[in-house]
């Protein structure tokens, strides 16, 4: 009988729980069940138009082949003026990679620099699968829990203490996922200062919800402090602010030597990300963000409406999210409650699994994010399934005894 033989890395990683909460979603609608997943994280507005035509263009134009690898001139042009008109960040081509998405390119990132035993400092609550790829690459995160009171910052201090000689990168994600929190530019220059007297760490810039902000300015270290450019790599895409998750088209731009190691390990693994893919981020980058400010209303209006439900549940609380499109909601007033066949909520797993048996919603609990005692409930989906979400949701609660 054959044995499968998995290498020894795999027992360091899990499965994104993000992904598995999306995979039970599908099995239960698949089984006949009316499910609401509010547990993934994606925009329901369709791809703006001009950008699905310029990836529609693309096709009947035959720019279907391979291009280089880091993506092509056109597109690296694109990055480029973005990062300047946006952001105060100067970068030449050489500078600048387009990647299959932002969560490669960070996973290249730490996997070109990252040696077994280096430190990689992760700002709890974080995006959940931060710690695995630093594990894939055989380093040690060293978490740095935020807390509700601080508005889910990093806290200057804290940073500091974190810091060690093996410390390698230091992650920094603004606006947050999944706290919403949005860094302020004296908060980032209280962080850099700290940065600064550290040569030895580089520091990675998770900007992706960057334009999905309520009314907060928006800053990047690197912009704020510019003497870190030399050692920073800014990470964004086109997932969130262009609502393109399917596209798979993200990019990045940092110091030579470690773009040019981000090109090697591209080129060895997907190579080019999708001529299509490109055309259409070209006209994402290109074509300007008037649109949002509709699509921030719009999630405005539904940040409020589930605030509004969460407000009516006993033993549920939230503070108010600056930015991104989730609310991270603390729980723990409901453990000790029992469910109406007798099971005890104990944890946040418990919560997150009584809401998507009991009420066929589907959130992910805090401890997916680092944090225990939390839940995140994504609210870019349709209106009416929202607000159908929120009802199940209070009846699910108003059963627990």
């Amino acid at each position: 009988m054959f044995t499968p033989l998995l290498a020894q890395r795999m027992s360091r990683v899990r499965p994104s729980p993000t992904a598995e909460i999306s995979d039970k979603v599908r099995a239960l609608t698949a089984a006949g069940h009316s499910v609401i997943n509010l547990g993934e994280g994606e925009l329901d507005f369709p791809t703006p138009a001009h950008i699905a035509q310029a990836g529609i263009e693309a096709i009947n134009a035959g720019e279907t082949k391979y291009t280089a690898v880091p993506g092509s001139a056109r597109l690296k042009q694109a990055i480029i003026d973005k990062f300047s008109r946006e952001n105060g960040l100067s970068y030449n081509a050489g500078e600048v990679i387009a990647g299959a998405g932002a969560k490669q390119l960070i996973f290249n990132a730490l996997m070109a620099t990252v040696n077994p035993g280096d430190e990689v400092i992760i700002a709890a609550p974080y995006w959940v699968s931060y710690p695995d790829m630093v594990s894939l690459a055989e380093g040690e995160t060293r978490v740095v829990q935020c807390h509700e009171a601080d508005g889910w910052k990093l806290q200057p201090a804290a940073l500091e203490a974190a810091i060690t000689e093996r410390t390698r990168w230091v992650l920094l994600n603004s606006p947050n996922n999944p706290t919403g929190a949005v860094y302020s530019e004296a908060e980032i220059k209280a962080l850099t200062d700290v940065l600064l007297r550290h040569e030895h760490v580089l520091i990675l810039a998770d900007d992706i919800y960057e334009h999905t902000r309520f009314g907060q300015a928006f800053f990047t270290p690197a912009q704020v402090e510019p003497l870190l450019l030399p050692r920073t790599l800014t990470v964004n895409g086109l997932s969130k602010a262009f609502s393109m998750t399917g596209w798979r088209i993200g990019y990045a731009g940092g110091p030579k030597w470690l773009v040019d190691a981000l090109q090697v390990l591209q080129s060895q693994s997907t190579s080019n990300p999708s001529s299509i893919s490109q055309a259409a981020a070209i006209a994402a980058l290109d074509g300007g963000t008037g649109f949002i400010g509709d699509w921030i209303g719009r999630l405005a209006e539904r940040r409020d409406r589930v605030l509004a439900s969460i407000q009516r549940i006993n033993g549920l609380t939230c503070a108010m999210p600056e930015g991104a499109f989730y609310l991270f909601v603390n729980c723990q007033g409901l453990y000790g409650k029992q469910t109406p066949d007798g099971k005890v909520i104990a944890d946040d797993f418990d919560f997150a699994s009584y809401l998507l048996d009991a009420a066929k919603v589907g959130t992910v609990h805090g401890s997916a994010f680092g944090t225990p005692g939390y839940l995140r409930i994504a609210y870019a989906v349709d209106d009416q399934l929202l607000d159908e979400a929120c009802q199940r949701i209070e009846a699910a609660c108003g059963r627990l005894a």
